[in-house]
C-alpha cells in the first residue's frame, strides 16, 4: 500500500516510514521539509494523490494554548479535506490517551478537537491514543526547571518507547479501519517524578527532583487520568531496558 506519514520525518514518523518500508509498503514521509506543510496546505494534495492510508503523526511547533488549537484544527481540515478528495481509505491518527479526561491542559484540549475533526469527517479512520514517550523525558525535566530544581506532581503515568509507539500505529495503519479509539500504553505505572527522577539519574544529569503536588505538566495537575484503561494494548519494553538502549 502507498501510506503517506504526515510528520514523517520526526521521532515517530521516521520509525514508522522504516517499519512500513520494512514491511513492504510504499511509506512516504510528508512534513515541511519534504515540501508538505498540513498547516498552511502546501503540497497535501499532491502527496495524498493514490495513497490508500494517511498517518498524521505531526506536531505543532508551538505548545502555547491559541497557537497549538490553531494548528491541529487547521491542519487536521486541511489534511480531511485532502484526503477525502484523494478517496484515501483510512485515516489514521496519533493522539493521548486521557485527553479528555484534563480539560485544564491546552495541549490536550487541542487533541480532543482533532479527534472530533476525524470522528466527524466522515472517512474511514482509527486514532491510536498512547501514553506519554520515554524519550520526552529530558523536554519534561526542562520544562519543569526552576533555579536549578526540577518541580513535578506524583502522578500516575504509564509511559513507553517511542519505537512500541510506532508499531502500534503501523500494525493499525496496515489494518482495516477500527472507525474508534485504540489505546497503547507501556508495561508499568510509575509516578512522573519518579521516571524523571530515575531518566536524570541514569544520565547523571545533577538536577534534584522536587515531588510538588501543585507543580503542573502541560497547564494540568493529573493524578490518574493519563493512565490508559483496562482494554488498552501493552507494549513490552520497560523503562530499564530502554535506559540500557538509549
Amino acid at each position: 500500500m502507498k501510506i503517506v506519514v504526515i510528520g514523517g520525518t520526526g521521532l515517530i514518523g521516521s520509525k514508522l516510514v522504516a517499519r512500513l518500508g520494512e514491511h513492504g509498503h510504499q511509506a512516504v514521509p510528508a512534513a515541511p521539509n519534504t515540501g508538505v506543510n498540513s498547516l498552511t496546505g502546501e503540497g497535501v494534495k499532491e502527496v495524498l494523490q493514490d495513497a490508500n492510508v494517511v498517518i498524521d503523526v505531526s506536531n505543532s511547533p508551538s505548545f502555547a494554548d491559541d497557537d497549538v488549537l490553531e494548528f491541529f484544527r487547521t491542519s487536521t481540515t486541511n489534511l480531511l479535506e485532502a484526503a477525502a478528495a484523494a478517496g484515501v481509505g483510512h485515516y489514521v491518527a496519533l493522539s493521548v490517551v486521557g485527553s479528555e479526561r484534563l480539560p485544564d491542559s491546552g495541549y490536550l484540549r487541542a487533541k480532543v478537537a482533532q479527534e472530533e475533526l476525524i470522528e466527524g469527517s466522515g472517512l474511514p479512520y482509527s486514532i491510536v491514543r498512547a501514553t506519554q514517550f520515554f524519550e520526552f523525558a529530558g523536554g519534561i525535566a526542562d520544562s519543569a526547571t526552576s533555579d536549578g530544581q526540577v518541580r513535578l506532581p506524583a502522578s500516575s503515568m504509564q509511559p513507553m518507547a517511542a519505537d512500541d509507539v510506532a508499531a502500534a500505529v503501523g500494525r493499525t495503519a496496515a489494518g482495516e479501519p477500527k472507525n474508534g479509539t485504540i489505546e497503547v500504553g507501556g508495561p508499568e505505572v510509575i509516578a512522573l517524578d519518579e521516571w524523571i527522577r530515575t531518566v536524570l539519574s541514569a544520565r547523571s544529569d545533577a538536577r534534584t527532583v522536587v515531588t510538588d503536588p501543585e507543580a503542573r505538566y502541560f497547564g494540568a495537575v493529573p493524578q490518574r487520568e493519563l493512565l490508559p484503561g483496562s482494554d488498552a494494548q501493552l507494549a513490552q519494553t520497560r523503562l530499564s531496558e530502554w535506559l540500557t538502549s538509549n
